[in-house]
């Protein structure tokens, strides 16, 4: 089974540096969520089969054991450790590919496997100032069946809370493909068009927008501002579009203009 943690944002410019403030915390808050997904799982493995559902955010640990494979469109995938300047010197080559523009963003597309079935890929585009592109961090996590047995729920609103606080985007969600398949067959919504998953993310902005129909969802204030909603349980695609289109209906899913001039709406 797949899920994807997802969260986008409009032009922000940002420096490698400020980058890669960014991308150690998130790759530290993943290896405390989920220790048996990556490299070195063997030091979670007195935790049971599942992810460590019952941490917050704020409990996990604040550096990564981990070895992350970094894939450059060119060349052999290289080990990368996931201390500041490890990824500071992968963004900057980055930044030194053929090709690349500021407008554009930095690309690092990561990938870590731990114990049989689970796999981890992030990808983020960040720090970019371009125009009609939405930047983007986007978290795969790949997981055995059994995963999903009792005592082993995902904790998909504390990766969504990652993505929330630490990358500060318009808008996100947890998805499969599933759901993203039904979103743009079923319920109309363009690839590029804002949409939220099982549980949402709204930017501040947003937030202020929601419609009274969700007001009994259960709703979390994030730090730094914005919501995150629970809509639907995993699987239920029904509601899972009836809120998307609730959203949408109410104003909170509209597109930021083009050409984009801000981050968040």
């Amino acid at each position: 089974m797949r899920r994807v943690v997802r969260g986008f944002w409009g032009p922000r410019e940002e420096s490698a540096e400020e980058l890669a403030g960014r991308w150690k915390p998130t790759l530290d808050r993943l290896a405390g969520l989920l220790p048996v997904a990556g490299s070195d799982s063997d030091s979670g493995s007195d935790s049971g089969s599942g992810p460590a559902s019952s941490r917050s955010v704020a409990d996990v640990p604040l550096t990564s054991p981990w070895t992350w494979r970094n894939v450059t469109a060119s060349g052999p995938a290289a080990e990368l450790r996931p201390d500041e300047a490890s990824l500071l010197a992968a963004l900057r080559a980055a930044q030194a590919a053929d090709g690349w523009s500021d407008r554009t963003g930095c690309a690092l597309r990561l990938v870590a496997e731990g114990a049989p079935g689970w796999k981890i890929e992030v990808s983020g585009l960040a720090g970019g100032t371009p125009e009609f592109l939405l930047q983007s961090m986007v978290i795969g996590v790949s997981s055995p069946d059994e995963a999903r047995t009792p005592g082993a729920e995902f904790p998909d609103a504390e990766l969504l809370s990652t993505v929330a606080e630490l990358w500060e985007p318009d808008f996100g969600g947890v998805t499969d493909d599933d759901v993203l398949d039904a979103l743009e067959d079923d319920a109309g919504f363009a690839p590029d068009e804002p949409s939220v998953g099982w549980i949402g993310y709204l930017s501040p902005g947003r937030a202020a927008l929601l419609p009274e129909d969700l007001a009994a969802a259960a709703r979390k204030d994030v730090r730094g501002g914005g919501a995150l909603l629970v809509l639907a349980a995993r699987g239920d695609i029904e509601d899972v579009l009836r809120a998307n289109l609730w959203l949408r209906e109410a104003g909170a899913l509209r597109p930021l203009p083009r050409p984009m001039d801000r981050a968040a709406l």
